[in-house]
């Protein structure tokens, strides 16, 4: 129990008491309760309650709160300290997700001081004060002046830690592009998807997909480790069309070298954009979701847009019919429209790819 210069409230009442001559009984007679009440208080066994404070406040015509703060300075000044840990935890789950990263499985639930070194490790900076968006940094990092949100860079490097540790073939930008024309076939099913993972990896791509962390909306990223690119996914949208706008998309920044010195992190990869690397990446990945027949489909059929249209053009561009319908969808700026084609694939990818989430964590140590 803490030591302190406050008194009991009862003390404070006895004063109140002295300075109008007040006795005991006399202040039990106004407040209509036994002298036993106010000996409890006045012996500091029973603080003073609302009720009593709002009558006090009446019988020495003051504010009651003047009673209830008195109680409250006393309790806490009474109360025991925390420890120390809890004000730290506070500011690293205040910057971080901390919680959920020890839920995870990326950080391990240890005292605050190995918490620290685990989280220096995870960002891959010699020491607490370098973890980006820390209160105590030594230094403003590259990852701030970026603006990029402390859990979308929590996932970005765990995508860089999954795929430090996964080996792969060197990377063939002659086998991608050929890879390229594989990968159309797996258009029209959603299990198609299973295979993606593969082969990327024949042509040395490391396709890497991590579940997002709460509240931090990414759908992927394009960097290189070494000579080797790597593709982060979130399938924060499990749907069919979003799967290869996202994954065509990042293709492109790869074919083009993009984030060999930057990561190129793509919160919404289909939103309004200046820049030149996501414009040639959006294009990319428009042509390749709905084939260039898609503007003279779009532009023949206006404004009547009837559902078996839609799935007859698909049939003839060999696309999921979903894959059509999210196109549509923006175009029409209609997200409801023809909704029920969206097909999931999170299920059929997830199991032969290299996946960190929805209840599978890797076996990474930091």
């Amino acid at each position: 129990m803490s030591t302190s210069w406050i008194e009991h409230p009862g003390f404070y009442i006895k004063e109140e008491m002295d300075a109008r001559g007040w006795l005991q009984r006399d202040l039990a007679f106004i407040l209509g309760i036994p002298e036993q009440g106010l000996n409890m208080i006045f012996s500091g066994k029973r603080g003073i309650s609302p009720d009593m404070a709002k009558a006090l406040g009446q019988a020495f015509d003051v504010p009651a709160e003047f009673f209830a703060n008195l109680q409250q300075a006393y309790d806490l000044a009474q109360a025991k300290e925390p420890n120390p840990e809890v004000a730290i935890l506070g500011k690293m789950q205040t910057n971080y997700p901390v919680r959920e990263m020890i839920k995870r499985g990326w950080l391990e639930r240890t005292d605050v001081a190995m918490l620290e070194q685990q989280l220096a490790r995870f960002f891959c900076v010699p020491n607490i004060a370098d973890v980006p968006y820390m209160p105590h940094a030594a230094k403003k990092s590259s990852y701030e002046e970026r603006e990029i949100p402390p859990a979308q860079l929590a996932w970005l490097f765990r995508v860089r830690q999954i795929a430090r540790a996964v080996s792969a073939p060197k990377y063939s930008e002659r086998s991608l592009r050929a890879g390229l024309e594989q990968l159309l076939p797996l258009m029209l099913a959603p299990e198609g998807t299973r295979d993606v993972p593969r082969l990327l990896m024949e042509s040395g791509v490391k396709l890497v997909i991590v579940e997002k962390l709460p509240n931090a909306k990414i759908d992927g990223v394009c960097f290189w480790q070494d000579d080797t690119p790597v593709i982060g996914m979130s399938l924060q949208r499990d749907t069919i069309d979003n799967f290869w706008f996202v994954l065509r998309h990042e293709l492109e920044h790869v074919l083009r070298g993009h984030g060999r010195d930057t990561e190129m992190v793509d919160v919404d990869v289909q939103a309004a954009t200046t820049s030149e690397e996501e414009l040639v990446a959006n294009s990319a990945a428009v042509e390749f979701s709905v084939t260039p027949k898609f503007d003279s489909f779009f532009i023949r059929k206006r404004p009547f847009y009837y559902e078996k249209d839609v799935v007859a053009f698909s049939r003839i561009v060999n696309r999921h019919p979903g894959i059509i319908v999210g196109q549509m969808q923006r175009r029409l700026d209609n997200y409801s429209y023809l909704a029920r084609h969206l097909a999931k694939i999170r299920q059929f990818v997830l199991p032969g790819a290299i996946a960190d989430g929805w209840g599978q964590v890797l076996p990474i140590s930091l």
